[in-house]
């Protein structure tokens, strides 16, 4: 048994889809007794972010969004896993990390150094063979890492628009063998 545990916040609008095989792929090769907590973002019922952090009163947070921070913080590895989405994070994605900015605000909050030492990982699949395309997601995903002083594991690009259509971009399925192996070489930009 390993004392790391994987959170997998799947951030599609489509459940079974290219990402979310390429995620599952590369969380197969993980050590036997690696826990996994999946959550699909599209099945919760997270309204969108309100920003309360400079109101008085604050927020009193919903039943999802206490489960989503619980699972967050019980995680030693956060895999987004989003599709790319006009060459960035998807929305349910993107809305997932919105309500970090109130997590590390909130009266009492210990979000940040929490977060601190764990690492961010990226899994996603584009439609575009040119892997250039998802800098911004990358981009994004390596400043929230670093903001929050977390590691950042790198991104396992696929590509695939149909569904299923990964399974057949060879080159993933080698990077998702090796993607969350300590010393592998990561599919990432610099």
């Amino acid at each position: 048994m390993t004392d790391r545990s994987f959170l997998f916040v799947l951030g599609s609008s489509r459940s079974g889809g290219n990402t979310e095989i390429l995620a599952r792929q590369a969380a197969e090769q993980l050590p036997a007794g690696t826990r996994q907590h999946w959550v699909d973002l599209a099945a919760s019922d997270l309204p969108d972010f309100q920003d309360g952090r400079h109101e008085a009163e604050g927020w009193t947070p919903g039943e999802s969004e206490a489960m989503l921070r619980r699972a967050t913080l019980e995680a030693t590895d956060i895999v987004i896993a989003s599709p790319l989405y006009w060459y960035a994070l998807s929305a349910h994605t993107k809305r997932y990390l919105d309500y970090w900015s109130g997590w590390l605000t909130s009266p009492g909050s210990d979000f940040e150094q929490r977060m601190a030492g764990r690492t961010l990982w990226g899994v996603t699949a584009m439609a575009d063979h040119d892997e250039a395309r998802a800098e911004g997601l990358v981009t994004s995903l390596h400043h929230t890492a670093a903001y929050m002083r977390m590691h950042f594991g790198g991104v396992l690009l696929g590509n695939g628009s149909r569904p299923g259509q990964v399974r057949d971009d060879e080159r993933a399925t080698i990077r998702a063998k090796a993607f969350f192996a300590q010393d592998a070489p990561l599919a990432r930009f610099p």
